[in-house]
């Protein structure tokens, strides 16, 4: 048995790329427009480790303009990445105007949520990195 993906359902495509690939760091490894079916499917996974998929679904618009809405988010758990440095990876998420809803106060941890409410964690490769600041000073925002 293979670990194939782990599919989240988004609102908007683009919005969840800008998070995802811009902001995260994810490669685009393929999307597929199905007109026919009415959906999206754009698969990611973090550079060189293509085993740990992530696929994104958005279910377009019916015809007349109505949207599905996914309420639960926290109920699915997180996703979880490991990251060369938890400082600097926060920071890019910053500055891609991204909350960091529990900030890496020790270093080690920090979570965000992408655009649909999907918990992120982002665990620091190799242990927890000296505290610094402005990190240890953030309070957490929101739930995480």
């Amino acid at each position: 048995m293979n670990y194939l993906h782990t599919m989240v359902r988004v609102t908007d495509i683009e919005a969840s790329l800008h998070f995802y690939r811009d902001a995260l760091g994810l490669e685009v490894l393929s999307r597929r427009d199905h007109e026919a079916g009415r959906y999206t499917l754009v698969f990611l996974a973090a550079a060189g480790n293509h085993e740990a998929q992530i696929e994104l679904t958005y279910n377009w618009p019916a015809p007349d303009g109505t949207a599905e809405t996914y309420t639960g988010g926290r109920n699915f758990g997180h996703v979880a990445y490991a990251v060369d440095d938890i400082y600097a990876t926060c920071q890019r998420l910053m500055d891609h105007g991204v909350t960091i809803s529990r900030p890496p106060r020790d270093g080690r941890m920090a979570f965000v949520r992408s655009p649909d409410g999907i918990s992120i964690e982002l665990l620091n490769k190799g242990g927890a990195r000296p505290p610094a600041e402005p990190w240890t000073s953030m309070p957490n925002v929101g739930s995480w």
